[in-house]
């Protein structure tokens, strides 16, 4: 059976000829392949970040009491969380039984056409290149942890935040595993070299940069998995949109507390937060897997993106729609007084425009 790539299911010129709106034809099932090569490690930003004053690291000491009544409660216990196990195949059932269940979930994905699966094992990479975004938001002053089982607030959360984001990729990566579309050993292999590459999304180490761009992270992944979830409903596997819908949910709960502490940053140090703000606005938010390539097409990620924007995953539509979310939800229109606040806030405006 031909193995197809990325490169395969994108012409030469990339996407011109789908219909706008989304992808109205099915094709038959074929294993995809995200080949993966040395990606180059080059960065955008080449300094190295300088720390933050000791008044802006004091601003985070200062919150670890809010974070602990406010954030902390975001986290779910671990006896309350779903596990991928739940949405799988049973295999402590007799093998007769076991198989059945697999078959049944590859019966399901024959309605999910190529380019479903293109956006999905984007995805899955994306959420297994964890290690890289704990350890992102583990270098800044601040909030990083003093040790590996620290207690405080913001490294208690940093732990139960990778614990719960954990199981997306696991779920995901099983699930496509047991479905036959996808090779896996290619997928593997591109996933090890994005986490080996990294991500520069131009944080610097700065907690005030750092939790603006999860704040837009976590809903842009809230709206992405929510509408894979919604076309496989469409597609006729309701399983998987259960599946979609479940990690949209987690991405929900974990944007709610981002926002909450970008909130409380601005009552705390609305200076700060608005250049924030305005920082990350003005430079557009990078998404974490941008490092992602492919042997078979060097701008593996860039394909990626315009075949999720076709199908309706993950739009410029969205993107603005988020901006203004933000906007309206940190009330940044309220904020005026400093000149460079006021720069900060009308790029963030504008952003939108």
């Amino acid at each position: 059976m031909e193995i197809l790539a990325f490169s395969n299911i994108i012409p030469a010129t990339p996407l011109a000829s789908m219909p706008c709106g989304g992808v109205t034809t099915f094709r038959r099932p074929q294993p995809i392949s995200a080949a993966a090569k040395q990606p180059p490690f080059l960065s955008r930003h080449q300094k190295l970040a300088h720390p933050m004053p000791p008044e802006k690291v004091e601003v985070f000491k200062s919150l670890e009491s809010w974070a602990s009544r406010f954030v902390l409660p975001l986290a779910k216990p671990v006896h309350e969380c779903w596990q991928p196990s739940e949405f799988l195949p049973n295999p402590t059932k007799p093998a007769g039984d076991f198989m059945d269940e697999v078959k049944a979930l590859r019966d399901r994905t024959i309605g999910l056409p190529d380019e479903y699966f293109v956006v999905l094992v984007g995805d899955m990479i994306t959420e297994e290149a964890l290690p890289t975004y704990q350890s992102m938001i583990n270098t800044c002053d601040g909030v990083r942890q003093e040790s590996a089982a620290s207690p405080c607030p913001w490294a208690a959360w940093l732990r139960s935040w990778t614990a719960e984001e954990n199981r997306h990729g696991d779920l995901l990566r099983t699930y496509l595993y047991l479905s036959g579309r996808v090779d896996m050993l290619m997928v593997e292999r591109t996933t090890q070299h994005l986490i080996r590459a990294g991500t520069d999304v131009g944080l610097d180490s700065n907690p005030y940069l750092t939790f603006v761009y999860t704040s837009f992270q976590e809903r842009a992944t809230f709206v992405s998995h929510g509408n894979t979830a919604r076309l496989a409903k469409k597609a006729g596997d309701p399983i998987l949109a259960s599946i979609c819908g479940t990690i949209a949910a987690d991405e929900k709960r974990h944007e709610n507390a981002y926002i909450r502490i970008v909130e409380k940053l601005l009552e705390v140090d609305t200076n700060e937060t608005m250049l924030a703000i305005g920082n990350m606005m003005r430079k557009r938010i990078t998404m974490p897997g941008h490092l992602m390539c492919d042997d078979q097409d060097p701008n593996l990620f860039q394909h990626f993106s315009m075949v999720a924007e076709q199908i309706g995953v993950y739009t410029i539509d969205d993107y603005v729609e988020i901006l203004e979310f933000l906007i309206a939800r940190w009330r940044l229109e309220k904020f005026d007084g400093a000149n460079r606040r006021w720069e900060a806030r009308t790029i963030c405006v504008r952003s939108t425009g």
